[in-house]
């Protein structure tokens, strides 16, 4: 309806309806702008109201206000009722009308989270009012950013409009797990990651087992990818292998949700023995509780010496049978194929043991073990399947990428029709590619997977803007712990020696609390690493760094994955921070701020300086004032301040990026080449929140 077509209806002219239109925010420009259904109800509902609110009371006149929902009552008004009269009570009621909100009955209907121009449209307002309201509400948003819930209703209690939330279209497959049928599980086979230190054999024995060239084909017969292969064991079964490039995917992929193992087979060269990575593999695998059964490998080798292998990760609590033990040992060769029969024998055993089992007539899930995009067959997904059966034609959902299944392949490349659970396959039909690590489902319809998609990725995009989402922090423990459902508090502890690592471990575990207790998940020597990140991740733990640093690109990866990394320099400092943050008594961090990095190039002896060394800055600036630390293979070996800073002769107070200097250390003579130096201050900032 145009606007003066209502006005000659509600007896007004255009003019007065305009301002008033305008007094209740519906747009129109001019006699000749057409309204929205909304808009005429609104001005009806507006003349409707007031005229009833004085219909009981006795007027000297009595006069009639006319019905605004029929003209013709209007036209019926007695003859001693001037129409000058009708008109200013039509007036009067459009200016009673005090906010939008008295006037919409139905709740705008909204999908949250939002960005603020959809949000503008479905509000009837222009980006750039709604900006200003944000601004208003102290919230500072572009017309692209998504909104919260929390903010969504904020502005809805602030302009006096009633919001109310819709669900996408399509419910969460997670929200939505179908009952477990225990009379259609069946027996399934097990799913087994190879993990060891780099070089002892991993592929090439997985390679004897598949009787393929899997190494062969790597660079430097390296593992570079995730592989998932399936072995037929004749009259017995099959397995499944995932061959990882070390335990750093196999975390990455517990940090994303993805429990996928079911058995770990810990490969050690019997010529190499122990090595660090092979601790860090135990304790990847202990954390995700998974069982542990070990291959020495190289053991048709004239230097190999299994038994040192045994004795080494007997002090590591991995027992072996023959000896009273738990762990299951076998001594294989990858080159002559001794062994290997015993050792699948024994992965059958323990899938037995643990009784793995699967509903195959289910809507399938599957967890992707690597993703690419190729040329040919566009996103390619690699998906270990865990119950169901994913077919041809199924409709998927991974991370917030969806798609119809147009084709599987297997390990081997042959194309198929379904892949039942602990089979790996490859999934063709995905608009995206997904991270590895994301839980791909079965839907039942397109719609619903395409609604639940756009979900997920305006969620990943406000998780961007914010930042991303936060894990244990010690300022945070406390209020875990009153939850109630916190038990554990698990520590990384990464140390310059070895006695200060134990040290520092056995003080903390001592940190007995009522409700919790602290649980050291992983020790070892060195610096702070992208592994140590990853499985602080998947755990839900903190790192704790003694006398030791971290490299720029590992910080940018915790910062990324909400990992909190502390530095300390003193064992009882650690020790108290843990027990206050226990008591919730624990103050505000004192913040390390960085100033600029730089690398010793050269050193020079000088009888009146002493030790004397010359470098470049790599990022930031050099403050003579402020402190330094001195750092030798990502061990910090000094701590302290400069003593001369020069740029060529003169004495300087700062040394800008990219420049050369000179340095001397106060009380440190102990200066090498490829030496990087730290410059920082201490400052008191607020505590880090979830």
């Amino acid at each position: 309806m145009r606007v003066h077509e209502l006005a000659k209806e509600l007896n007004l002219s255009s003019k007065e309806l305009l301002e008033k239109l305008q007094t209740l925010g519906v747009e129109a420009k001019s006699h000749m702008s057409r309204l929205e259904d909304a808009g005429v109800k609104l001005v009806k509902e507006g003349l409707g109201k007031p005229a009833q609110a004085v219909k009981p009371k006795p007027e000297p006149t009595p006069v009639k206000a006319p019905e605004p929902t029929s003209p013709k009552k209007a036209e019926e008004k007695p003859k001693d009722s001037p129409a000058p009269v009708a008109s200013r009570e039509k007036v009067a009621a459009l200016e009673v009308k005090p906010t939008p909100a008295t006037a919409v009955a139905e709740p705008i209907r909204v999908q949250i989270p939002i960005t603020v121009g959809d949000l503008a449209g479905r509000l009837r307002l222009r980006a750039s009012e709604l900006i200003k309201t944000l601004m208003g509400l102290r919230i500072f948003a572009n017309v692209n950013q998504l909104l919260s819930e929390e903010i969504v209703f904020k502005v809805s209690g602030h302009l006096g409009i009633p919001i109310e939330k819709i669900s996408e279209e399509g419910e969460e497959p997670e929200k939505a797990e179908q009952e477990v049928d225990t009379v259609k599980l069946k027996p399934r086979s097990p799913v087994v990651t190879f993990m060891g230190h780099v070089d002892h054999g991993k592929t090439s024995l997985l390679d004897a087992i598949r009787k393929t060239n899997v190494a062969g084909g790597e660079a430097g017969q390296i593992t570079q990818h995730i592989g998932a292969y399936v072995v037929e064991l004749p009259g017995k079964g099959q397995v499944t292998f995932l061959d990882t490039p070390g335990h750093e995917a196999f975390t990455e992929m517990r940090a994303r949700g993805a429990n996928v193992t079911d058995v770990v087979v810990l490969v050690v060269a019997a010529d190499d023995g122990v090595m660090p990575q092979t601790i860090e593999a135990i304790d990847h695998a202990r954390d995700a509780e998974v069982p542990i059964i070990v291959a020495v490998n190289k053991c048709d080798l004239p230097q190999a010496n299994p038994q040192k292998v045994m004795m080494q990760l007997q002090k590591l609590e991995l027992v072996p049978e023959e000896w009273g033990g738990k762990t299951i040992f076998c001594k294989v060769s990858a080159k002559t194929g001794e062994g290997i029969d015993r050792l699948l024998e024994m992965l059958l055993l323990e899938s037995e043991v643990l009784e793995l089992k699967a509903n195959p007539d289910q809507l399938a899930q599957g967890a992707v073990i690597e993703s690419r995009l190729t040329k040919g067959s566009g996103p390619v997904a690699t998906v270990i399947i865990q119950k169901g059966t994913l077919r041809v034609g199924d409709t998927v959902i991974a991370g917030p990428y969806y798609g119809r299944v147009r084709a599987l392949r297997n390990d081997r490349g042959k194309s198929s029709r379904e892949a039942g659970p602990s089979c790996a396959a490859e999934v063709l039909g995905l608009n995206g590619v997904p991270q590895a690590g994301e839980i791909l489902r079965v839907v039942k319809d397109e719609k619903g997977a395409r609604g639940i998609a756009e979900k997920r990725l305006l969620e990943l995009r406000e998780r961007e803007m914010k930042g991303a989402p936060k894990h244990l922090f010690l300022e945070n423990l406390y209020q875990r712990i009153k939850e109630g459902t916190f038990k554990d508090l698990k520590l990384i502890l990464k140390a310059d020696v070895q006695g200060s690592m134990e040290a520092l471990a056995q003080s903390l575990e001592k940190a007995i609390s009522e409700k919790v207790r602290v649980r050291v998940i992983h020790g070892a020597i060195g610096g702070v690493n992208e592994s140590d990140v990853m499985l602080a991740a998947a755990s839900d733990a903190i790192i704790i760094g003694f006398h030791v640093k971290a490299e720029p690109r590992v910080e940018q990866v915790a910062e990324k994955e909400g990992v909190e990394i502390r530095f300390y320099n003193i064992i009882y400092a650690a020790v108290e921070d843990v027990k206050k943050a226990m008591e919730g008594l624990l103050e505000p961090t004192l913040q390390e701020v960085a100033e600029g990095r730089a690398e010793v190039r050269q050193v020079f002896r000088s009888s009146k300086a002493g030790t004397v060394g010359g470098g470049v800055v790599l990022k930031g600036k050099l403050i003579r004032s402020s402190k330094v630390r001195l750092i030798r293979n990502q061990t910090v070996i000094f701590d302290g301040k400069f003593e001369s800073l020069r740029r060529f002769k003169d004495d300087v107070r700062e040394v800008g990026e990219g420049y050369e200097f000179g340095f001397v250390l106060e009380g440190w003579s102990d200066i090498q080449e490829k030496d990087h130096l730290e410059v920082y201050r201490v400052e008191k900032g607020p505590s880090p929140t979830l």
